[in-house]
C-alpha cells in the first residue's frame, strides 16, 4: 500500500523529470503523447522540457506509427507515451511493425498502481508484457519510490540502448509505468547524472565487422564469375554495392528500398518481369547468390531464387534470419558494408563480360517494354502512378510506400529514383502507413526534405484517424492515394477466378463508396484528383509557396488493372526474348 507519508505527486514528477533527462542524454529528440489521465506524471515532464518535440496525436494507434515513422526516418528511437487500459492496446501494430522491421521505438504506457489491479478499477487491464515477445525489454518498475530513485536513470537509459542497440537488432522496449494519485506535481532535484551530460549507460553498435576468417568463408563459397547481388533495405551505402558489382561484373538485383535504383551502373530494376519468362529465367541462373539486406516483395524473385540450385549466402547487420525458403548456406550477422568491402578486396573470379551483357541487355529491354508499353495505352495506370512518382521525385525526397499494391508496383515497374524509400515491410500490414509517413515528414522537416506517400484507398481508410490535426502540423506531406474503390490485391489471387462476382466483392473487393477528396476536405486538407501522367507528375514537381500537407487522388479500376499488369507482364517477356536472340 502506498506511505501516505510521502508526497506521491512530487515523487512521480520526479521520476518523470528523471527518465526524461536521461532520455535527451541519450540522443532523443521526439516524444509523441495521446492525451489521457494516468500518464499526466510523464506528459507533462515531457512538456516541460523545450529540447524535446512533442507531437500529440488523439487516437493511439496512430500515435504508434507516427513515432514508428519517426524512427523509420531517423534511426534513434522516439518515445510514444499512452494512458492506462485499451489505449495501451492500441499501440500493439506498431509496436509488432518495430519489431519485425528492426526500428528502434520507446513504448511508455501508463498503468494502475497495484492496489487497483483486479479490483474491476476502471480503465485497468492487464498491462504486464502486454505486447508479448514483439519487445527486445520490458520493464515495470512499480509505482515511483523514494529508495528506488537510485535505479531512475538506468532505466531510462537502457530503454534507449535497449531499442537501438539490441543483441536482437534495433525495435521497441516497453516501459509499463504505474502511478498513483496525486497525478500532477512538481518534481524535486532529480538524482545526479553521468558528468559531461553522457547517458548512464553506454550504447556501443553492434556487428560492425566481418573477421579475416570469416571473409575467406564467404569468398570460398561465391567466388565465381555468375553471381547476382540481391540488393533490399538494410543493405549497407549504395557505392559499397556498386564497388564489388563493379569487381566481380555481377548484376545489382535492386529492391526499391535498397537505396540502390539511382546507381549509373549495373542494376536491374525489373527482375520481376523479366523472370515471368521461363528462357529468361533459365538462361539468366546464376551459380551463387549474394543476399544482402532484407528479402524484396517480388514473389516471382523468391521463387526463382529458391529454385535456382545456386550457392547462397545471406548478409543482415541487425541481427534478423530472412531465409524464409532455407536455401541459404551461410548467414553473416556483420556490418553490410564491411562485408560487401571485405568481398571486393578478395573475390578473385575474372568477371564475365557474357553475364554481364545478358543481364544488361534483359534490363534494358524491359525498361523500354515499360516505356514504351505505358505510353501507348495512356491514360493513368496503377503501374504508370508507381514509375511516374519514383522518376518525379529529386534526391532527399521520402516516398512512404504503403504494402499490397504499390509496394509491389514500385518494386516492378517503378524504374529509377533517387528518392529515399521506405515502407513497413516488417509485418507486410497495410494500417498505419499515413502515420508513418507523417512521422517521417515530422523528422525530416528540419531538413526542408519533401515526403510523398504512395498509398492504395483501403490502407488510406484504415488510418483516417491519421488526419486528425494533420492539417495544422509542420510538415511537407503528399499523400497520393490510388483509389479503386475496394481491395485492389485480390482480384490477383485465384479467389477472383474461383468466385463468383458478387461473393467475391462481398469478401475481397469490399468497395467502399468514400468520397476521399470530401474526407481529406473534412479534415481541412487540400487535395486534387489528377486523371493523366502528366497531370500527376505536374503536382508532384510544381513549386508551392507554403510547405503543408495534401492529398492527390488517382482513380483506377480493379479490372483494368489485372489486364494492365498481364499486357506489361507479356511486352516485357516478348522484348527480353527479342534482346536475347539479338
Amino acid at each position: 500500500m502506498p506511505d501516505h507519508r510521502v508526497d506521491t505527486g512530487v515523487l512521480n514528477a520526479t521520476f518523470c523529470a528523471t527518465l526524461v533527462d536521461e532520455w535527451l542524454r541519450c540522443g532523443v529528440t521526439d516524444a509523441v503523447v495521446s492525451p489521457g489521465s494516468r500518464s499526466t506524471p510523464l506528459a507533462l515532464a515531457i512538456a516541460e522540457r523545450p529540447e524535446l518535440a512533442v507531437h500529440v496525436h488523439h487516437d493511439e494507434r496512430a500515435a504508434g506509427f507516427i513515432a514508428l515513422g519517426l524512427g523509420l526516418a531517423t534511426g534513434r528511437p522516439a518515445v510514444v507515451l499512452t494512458t492506462s487500459g485499451t489505449a495501451a492496446v492500441e499501440l500493439h501494430p506498431a509496436v509488432v511493425e518495430a519489431h519485425q522491421s528492426c526500428v528502434p521505438l520507446v513504448v511508455a504506457t501508463a498503468d494502475r498502481p497495484p492496489e487497483l489491479q483486479g479490483v474491476g478499477a476502471p480503465q485497468t487491464v492487464d498491462q504486464t508484457k502486454l505486447y508479448g515477445a514483439s519487445v527486445r525489454w520490458f520493464h515495470e518498475p512499480g509505482p515511483p519510490a523514494a529508495e528506488t530513485s537510485h535505479a531512475w536513470r538506468s532505466i531510462a537509459s537502457r530503454s534507449v540502448f535497449e531499442a537501438a542497440s539490441s543483441s536482437a537488432g534495433p525495435g521497441p522496449v516497453h516501459l509499463n509505468l504505474a502511478f498513483r494519485e496525486p497525478l500532477v506535481g512538481k518534481p524535486a532535484d532529480v538524482p545526479v547524472g553521468r558528468t559531461g551530460a553522457s547517458p548512464w549507460h553506454g550504447s556501443p553498435s553492434t556487428r560492425t565487422s566481418l573477421d579475416r576468417v570469416g571473409v575467406e568463408r564467404v569468398a570460398e563459397l561465391l567466388d565465381t564469375a555468375r553471381g547476382v547481388i540481391v540488393v533490399g533495405a538494410g543493405c549497407g551505402p549504395g557505392e559499397d554495392v556498386a564497388a564489388l558489382a563493379a569487381a566481380t561484373g555481377w548484376p545489382i538485383l535492386a529492391d526499391a528500398r535498397s537505396g540502390c535504383r539511382g546507381l549509373d551502373h549495373g542494376v536491374v530494376l525489373h527482375a520481376d518481369p523479366i523472370l515471368r519468362n521461363e528462357a529468361a529465367a533459365r538462361n539468366l541462373r546464376p551459380d551463387v547468390v549474394l543476399r544482402v539486406g532484407e528479402p524484396p516483395a517480388s514473389k516471382v524473385l523468391g521463387a526463382w531464387l529458391a529454385g535456382s540450385g545456386a550457392r547462397q549466402v545471406a548478409v543482415q547487420g541487425d541481427g534478423r534470419w530472412f531465409d524464409a525458403d532455407r536455401t541459404a548456406e551461410l548467414v553473416v550477422h556483420a556490418s553490410p558494408a564491411a562485408v560487401l568491402r571485405a568481398l571486393a578486396c578478395v573475390l578473385t573470379a575474372e568477371p564475365s563480360q557474357e553475364w554481364g551483357n545478358a543481364w544488361d541487355g534483359a534490363e534494358r529491354a524491359a525498361s523500354e517494354a515499360v516505356e514504351r508499353h505505358l505510353s501507348a495505352a495512356g491514360g493513368l495506370s496503377e503501374p504508370g502512378v508507381a514509375r511516374a512518382v519514383c522518376g518525379a521525385l529529386r534526391g532527399g525526397t521520402n516516398l512512404v510506400v504503403s504494402s499490397s499494391m504499390p509496394i509491389r508496383d514500385v518494386e516492378w515497374f517503378g524504374g529509377p529514383t533517387n528518392a529515399n524509400v521506405l515502407s513497413n515491410r516488417g509485418a507486410n500490414g497495410i494500417d498505419g502507413v499515413v502515420s508513418t509517413a507523417i512521422g517521417v515528414a515530422l523528422a525530416s522537416r528540419s531538413r526542408g526534405d519533401q515526403t510523398v506517400a504512395l498509398v492504395g484507398d483501403v490502407a488510406f481508410l484504415h488510418d483516417t484517424n491519421a488526419l486528425l490535426g494533420l492539417a495544422t502540423r509542420d510538415v511537407d506531406l503528399t499523400v497520393v492515394v490510388v483509389d479503386n474503390d475496394g481491395g485492389g490485391i485480390f482480384s490477383f489471387l485465384p479467389q477472383a477466378a474461383a468466385l463468383d462476382t458478387p461473393r467475391f466483392e462481398q469478401l475481397f473487393g469490399t468497395p467502399h463508396g468514400v468520397d476521399l477528396l470530401t474526407l481529406a476536405s473534412a479534415h481541412g486538407i487540400g487535395s486534387t484528383e489528377v486523371t493523366s501522367v502528366s497531370g500527376l507528375v505536374e503536382e508532384l514537381t510544381r513549386p508551392r509557396s507554403k510547405a503543408e500537407p495534401r492529398l492527390i487522388l488517382v482513380r483506377t479500376d480493379r479490372r483494368a488493372n489485372v489486364s494492365t499488369h498481364d499486357a506489361l507482364n507479356a511486352a516485357v517477356s516478348e522484348a527480353v526474348e527479342a534482346a536475347a536472340r539479338g
